[in-house]
């Protein structure tokens, strides 16, 4: 497929990890597509004067940066916050081109990552059932029934993700349906098909306990009975686990998985499969012990 004239912009965000930066960008320097795509960088600003110095170095590092089509560089005074970054930032992007391919500062890709992308944002953009593709694939057992290399689940990724300009308008930012009790009950139904995490996630969204962009997402896709679409095998390392990152503040070796390379076979029909989102769901669940701490703590 030639997709010279159709590629998708790449948004990367960026805030306060030089290193992390600097291996996520190499890492898609490397990608067969780089130098025919369009680079879209979000640097927020310094929550404090701390912050300062690792900001400084990433503003330089990102002035000489080149191996990409064209490179557009948004500086922030002020910091946003990554919620806030990715909403305007995938909004102010995707209205242009109508199709985004986002990644943040800890996201390691393989060098046909922008590849698959693409084609999967070409192949998938009339389906309705479909809001977002990935390239991440959490360490989940496939069934060995499961024939398709790509597989459809109620759930998106935050890692290493696309869209289109059609589907993002969905979302409800404000989370306006949400006081409405007999919608609520519903919402809460379709959330939790994508894992019982969801939940308490989108609760403490509205307490102000969290603020994410990532779970009024996945909110748009259960509210249109819409799937994530990912591969078999992870195209995508998160390498931000390591207690520096703004959502993950503590270390976890839980997300580890081996990159492939290669061909994916893409059936625009694509039907999902039960066996294979059950197995996806279970990986999500809450063990016990933060149910519990979900209760006492927050009431969820």
């Amino acid at each position: 497929m030639d997709l010279s004239d159709q590629l998708a912009p790449i948004v990367l965000f960026c805030y306060n990890r030089p290193w992390h930066l600097e291996q996520t960008v190499r890492s898609l320097q490397a990608n067969t597509l780089a130098t025919r795509s369009e680079l879209f960088i979000y640097s927020d600003g310094p929550k404090n004067q701390e912050d300062q110095n690792a900001i400084r170095q990433i503003r330089a590092y990102l002035d000489q940066l080149n191996g990409f089509r064209k490179i557009t560089i948004i500086r922030s005074e002020h910091n946003q916050g990554l919620a806030a970054s990715v909403i305007k930032g995938v909004t102010e992007v995707i209205e242009q081109y109508r199709k985004v391919i986002v990644l943040e500062d800890d996201m390691l890709t393989t060098p046909d990552f922008l590849d698959f992308m693409n084609k999967a944002l070409n192949v998938f953009e009339a389906r309705h059932d479909i809001f977002s593709v990935t390239g991440y694939t959490p360490p989940i057992s496939i069934p060995e029934t499961y024939r398709n290399d790509l597989f459809l689940v109620p759930r998106a990724s935050s890692w290493g993700w696309g869209t289109w300009a059609h589907k993002w308008e969905k979302a409800d930012w404000g989370m306006q349906d949400f006081s409405d009790p007999e919608k609520t009950a519903a919402l809460k139904k379709a959330l939790i098909k994508g894992g019982d995490d969801l939940w308490p996630m989108l609760i403490k969204q509205q307490k102000g306990i969290i603020d994410s962009w990532a779970i009024r997402w996945t909110l748009a896709q259960a509210k249109n009975q819409a799937y994530g679409l990912y591969p078999v095998h992870s195209k995508i390392k998160n390498i931000g686990t390591d207690g520096s990152g703004t959502n993950f503040t503590f270390k976890s070796t839980g997300y580890g998985q081996e990159l492939k390379i290669g061909n994916v076979s893409m059936d625009p029909h694509l039907e999902p499969d039960e066996l294979l989102i059950n197995q996806f769901r279970k990986y999500y669940n809450l063990p016990v012990s933060v149910k519990i701490k979900n209760w006492i703590k927050y009431r969820i």
